[in-house]
C-alpha cells in the first residue's frame, strides 16, 4: 500500500513546489508585525478576497497571516505557509450605521494579539472606543449605503472576539478556501509589486 501511495505523494510535492507567480519586495507575514501593524501580506490575502467576493472592504485577524514571503518566486506550499487553516471566504452585506459598529469593536482589539485587525478599502481613526473619519474605498461612510464586507469564516463565527455576522440574513460563505483564493489571484495578478499593497497611514491608533 505504502508503495502505491508513493506517486501520489511525489506528484503532491511537486504541485506544491510549483511556481504560482512573483514579486518584487517583502511580503511582511512575521508574527511580531502582523499582530502590531498594518502589512502588505494582509492586505494582499483581503485584496483576493475583496476581488472574490465583489467587496467593498475586507477585515481579518492578523493572526490568520502566518509567514512572509520574500521577493522572487512564489509556490502554492508559499501560500499554503501563510493561510495553513483552511478558513472558507465569506461576506456580509450591512448598512454603514452596522459597517460603524462593527469597525469600532475590530479595530480597538489590542496589539500584540491574534485579534490585532487588518483592514483593505478602509481608512479611520481608532480612539480604544470607538472609531471616527471612517473611509470606504475612500469615500465617508455613508449610513445609510449599503457595503458588502468580506472575512473569513473564523471571524464570521465570533472568532478572536470578533462580532457574530453568520445569523445576518445576506450572510454568505462562499466555500471558497483561502489559500485557494490567495492562490488564484497571485497567478492573474503576477508579477506582483510588494509597495502597491503597503497601507499608507489609513489607519490611526489615538488611544
Amino acid at each position: 500500500m505504502l508503495k502505491l501511495l508513493t506517486p501520489f505523494e511525489e506528484r503532491g510535492k511537486a504541485q506544491l513546489g510549483v511556481r504560482i507567480g512573483s514579486v518584487n519586495g517583502r511580503l511582511e507575514g512575521d508574527r511580531n508585525k502582523v499582530r502590531f501593524e498594518q502589512t502588505n501580506m494582509a492586505r494582499l490575502l483581503l485584496a483576493s478576497q475583496i476581488e472574490r467576493s465583489g467587496a467593498d472592504f475586507a477585515v481579518m485577524s492578523g493572526g490568520g497571516v502566518r509567514d512572509s514571503i520574500g521577493a522572487g518566486d512564489i509556490t502554492y506550499k508559499d501560500v499554503l505557509k501563510v493561510q495553513p487553516f483552511g478558513n472558507t471566504l465569506v461576506y456580509v452585506d450591512m448598512k454603514g450605521s452596522e459597517v460603524e459598529k462593527y469597525l469600532a469593536v475590530v479595530a480597538n482589539k489590542q496589539p500584540d494579539s491574534g485579534a490585532y485587525a487588518q483592514f483593505a478599502n478602509v481608512s479611520l481613526v481608532a480612539d480604544g472606543q470607538g472609531v471616527s473619519n471612517v473611509k470606504i474605498q475612500g469615500e465617508p461612510l455613508d449610513p445609510n449605503k449599503t457595503y458588502r464586507m468580506a472575512t473569513l469564516n473564523f471571524n464570521a463565527l465570533g472568532g478572536d472576539g470578533y462580532p457574530r455576522i453568520d445569523n445576518s440574513p445576506s450572510y454568505v460563505n462562499t466555500g471558497f478556501i483561502d489559500a485557494e483564493v490567495l492562490k488564484q489571484y497571485i497567478e492573474k495578478h503576477s508579477p506582483l509589486d510588494a509597495e502597491q499593497y503597503q497601507l499608507k497611514g489609513e489607519i490611526v491608533y489615538n488611544q
